[in-house]
């Protein structure tokens, strides 16, 4: 097992169907997911599996599901603290709460 992941190449996947962006590091899943609401998306929940912990994993499923919003012009509600603390912390990203 690797003692840090490289989060500016992972490989993150939209899975519209399960409403959720997901990435899959060493047979582990972490995954942000959300519900959509018209112009709107509810970030509810962001899970990391313990393994992959403080590594960044978090912080790149956010990142990537606040693009997203940006791009599709979708409001977004920050449900999750977890997203909640990342906008906070990267105010480019305050115009889409």
């Amino acid at each position: 097992m690797s003692d840090s992941i490289n989060t500016e190449s992972l490989e993150i996947n939209h899975d519209k169907s399960a409403q959720r962006f997901e990435t899959t590091i060493e047979g582990k899943v972490g995954y942000l997911s959300y519900q959509e609401r018209g112009d709107t998306l509810v970030y509810d929940h962001t899970i990391v599996p313990p393994e992959l912990g403080g590594q960044g994993v978090g912080s790149a499923l956010a990142k990537y599901a606040l693009d997203y919003a940006r791009e599709q012009n979708k409001k977004v509600i920050p449900q999750c603290s977890f997203v909640a603390a990342y906008i906070k912390k990267h105010p480019e990203y305050q115009a889409l709460v």
